[in-house]
């Protein structure tokens, strides 16, 4: 059953609202020094919808941004100048890389480019190129190289090749097909001699393939249907340990995080990342798009947290690892597992929509099936499901809504709770858990709701702060993290004008092109520190996947 919304009250240019870790909510006192994030320029591609400013890398001798822009009709990678952050010049276009570009990193001269092969199940490569765009050489990886990033010490480069299968995308008219699922690996990139003579290992799940009992008790979510474990693992994004001997890699469909050991290219642990537990009230959620803003506590509902990005901090002797818990489902045909509760029956045989789910722990389950209770949600079809009753026991969400602390054991020690839905309630009342791609109120609640995707961290003013893109309603939330076990809520930025989107769009259309629409769908955030940013003050750069636009933010210190 829905229980009672707790409402926290949020003013105009609110700071401080902490919600709480793992266990209950509190509400915490500002920090004493905050920051204040102030746009500055905007370098906008002109390309909408079509993935053209995706992810950055900045280089602080040459004052360029090395920019994805994944446009099926010209990926390459775009160079900003941005000398004068007020106005950042495009310089160069980085094309003929052969494959499409997925992310960028520059580290001492050197530009590395991840590259998925066209033929998707077939190994990509990583181009390594100098700031001029000159290709120095081309390292072979595993299929889909998603995300890379070089170790502290610049002296390897970490690959997260998610090897997605290559047939059963929606509408390419393809079921799921095993001889086209690559596995996931992690390619670590040995640069100690050269970017010339670079050189590769690759660190793999097959030793995971006959211990899918273990991981699935230990809480990694696995498809039934996918034939092994390395198939089914798909590395997304990586964090790279202090001292450069250990990174952290989400796999997010399965719900976990790998730690892999850069020396021995070994993946040494797989945890999952647990449940979110929506009965208890800091966990409320907007279920519905079709109750307006009712951010209630709902009984046998969890959100899997399925992070995109991570990143580290390491405070004390300790790491922890931060998470931005987006969700995701695995969208292919013959394996979808993502479905809205009011259809659910569909899967049980059940003669009434309600009846998929069981009494027992459903007792209110005819009214609860309504679209403007939990009708619309979109849920997990393998996650829940009692076979010896032929219903469910339970739902799950995709996605937290929110960011989580983990220990590098897989220990949980913060969740900012339903923070997210009611930060931005406050903050944008009449677009309230809006879509990116169109300016409507309250048309995401069904699905992933503010939808976090990146995540990043930096230390400044002698504090730690997290900066984390909301991809659908937009904008930035800085958080103090300088304690991680008890961040703090210090502000939220949005620099999209929904009002100036709304005003263009048709009540039939999904998307309105236009300069006026702001930022649209957030993707990467990367901070500039002041030694090496060209201002001498600590920048945010925010590339932006719908609107094809990458802003600079001055981060400003305010106490």
């Amino acid at each position: 059953m829905r229980r009672p919304p707790l409402l926290i009250s949020l003013a105009a240019g609110v700071t401080a609202v902490a919600l709480a870790a793992s266990v209950a909510p509190s509400v915490a006192a500002p920090p004493s020094r905050g920051v204040d994030l102030s746009p500055l320029g905007t370098y906008r591609d002109g390309a909408f919808e079509v993935s053209a400013a995706e992810i950055s890398a900045h280089d602080p001798a040459t004052q360029r941004l090395f920019v994805v822009n994944a446009d099926p009709a010209d990926p390459g990678i775009d160079v900003l100048d941005i000398s004068d952050p007020s106005t950042p010049v495009l310089v160069n276009a980085l094309r003929g890389l052969g494959g499409n570009p997925n992310s960028v990193a520059v580290s001492a001269g050197v530009v590395a480019v991840a590259v998925e092969n066209p033929v998707k199940d077939l190994p990509g490569w990583v181009a390594l190129l100098d700031t001029d765009g000159t290709e120095l050489n081309r390292v072979a990886v595993g299929a889909l190289p998603d995300m890379l990033t070089f170790t502290p010490n610049g002296a390897a480069l970490v690959v997260a090749n998610e090897g997605e299968p290559a047939a059963g995308l929606e509408g390419d008219g393809d079921p799921y097909s095993a001889e086209r699922d690559p596995v996931g690996s992690v390619s670590i990139i040995d640069l100690r001699s050269g970017a010339a003579q670079a050189s590769v290992r690759t660190a793999g799940f097959a030793g995971y393939d006959l211990r899918r009992d273990e991981l699935v008790a230990d809480g990694v979510r696995l498809n039934p249907l996918v034939p092994t474990v390395a198939q089914d693992l798909e590395p997304e994004y990586v964090t790279v340990g202090h001292d450069s001997r250990t990174a952290w890699v989400t796999l997010q469909e399965a719900n976990a995080i790998a730690e892999i050991d850069l020396v021995g290219a070994r993946v040494t642990e797989i945890f999952g990342l647990g449940r979110k537990d929506h009965s208890v009230p800091v966990n409320a959620l907007d279920s519905s798009d079709e109750d307006g803003t009712d951010i209630a506590a709902v009984d046998n509902l969890y959100g899997i947290r399925m992070p995109d990005a991570i990143t580290s901090v390491r405070v004390g002797g300790t790491t922890y690892l931060l998470t931005a818990n987006e969700g995701d489902a695995r969208a292919y045909t013959g394996l979808t597992d993502e479905i809205r509760v009011r259809d659910l029956r569909d899967l049980t045989g059940a003669g009434a929509r309600y009846e998929a789910l069981c009494e027992a722990e459903f007792p209110e389950r005819e009214e609860l099936v309504a679209r403007s209770e939990l009708g619309r949600l979109t849920v997990s079809s393998i996650d829940g499901y009692d076979a010896e009753r032929n219903c469910y026991a339970e739902l799950h969400a995709f996605g937290a809504r929110s960011f989580s602390v983990f220990t590098t054991d897989g220990d949980l020690v913060f969740d900012s709770g339903d923070a997210f839905e009611q930060i931005t309630r406050a903050a944008l009342p009449e677009f309230f858990n809006s879509d990116h791609a169109a300016a409507r109120f309250d048309n995401r609640s069904d699905n992933k709701g503010p939808e976090p995707e990146g995540i990043t961290v930096e230390r400044i003013t002698g504090r730690t702060f997290a900066f984390i893109g909301l991809e659908r309603v937009g904008g930035v939330l800085t958080y103090d993290v300088t304690d991680p076990r008890r961040p703090v809520f210090v502000d939220y930025v949005n620099n999209r004008d929904f009002a100036a989107q709304a005003a263009g769009q048709e009540a039939d259309e999904d998307f309105v092109p236009g300069a006026e629409s702001g930022d649209l769908g957030p993707e990467g955030l990367v901070v500039i520190k002041a030694g090496d940013s060209p201002t001498g003050v600590p920048l945010l750069v925010v590339t932006n996947e719908v609107s094809g636009t990458t802003t600079l933010f001055e981060v400003q210190k305010t106490k």
